[in-house]
């Protein structure tokens, strides 16, 4: 009896992963069955349109996300290169009425 409801569950749980898998591409099914059947009536260039924002859109939450996590990193450089350029200009500045000279500020 636990042998036939381990292999009840078993068979349920495949069979629900594989219909969860199904319609990851309902999306694209739909719309690759409505091209075939109507290809004479679509809009080409818009239906290319249309899938190429579609795609930009994914892409760009995908950015987003990405920067999301790196930006801590990128703003810690930025701000570095800053201080650095900051500190230069205000050495130039120091020096321009002394005999001192330095190469950066030349």
């Amino acid at each position: 009896m636990k042998k036939l409801l381990l292999g009840v569950a078993i068979i349920y749980l495949a069979l629900t992963g594989l219909m969860n898998s199904v319609k990851a591409n309902d999306y694209a099914t739909t719309v690759i069955g409505h091209v075939i059947q109507n290809h004479k009536q679509i809009d080409h260039g818009k239906l290319l349109e249309n899938e190429m924002n579609r795609l930009m859109h994914s892409v760009s939450i995908e950015m987003v996300s990405i920067l999301q996590k790196h930006l801590p990193y990128i703003m810690e450089g930025v701000m570095t290169e800053l201080k650095l350029e900051l500190g230069k200009t205000h050495k130039c500045l120091l020096l321009k009425d002394s005999k001192i000279k330095d190469k950066d500020c030349e």
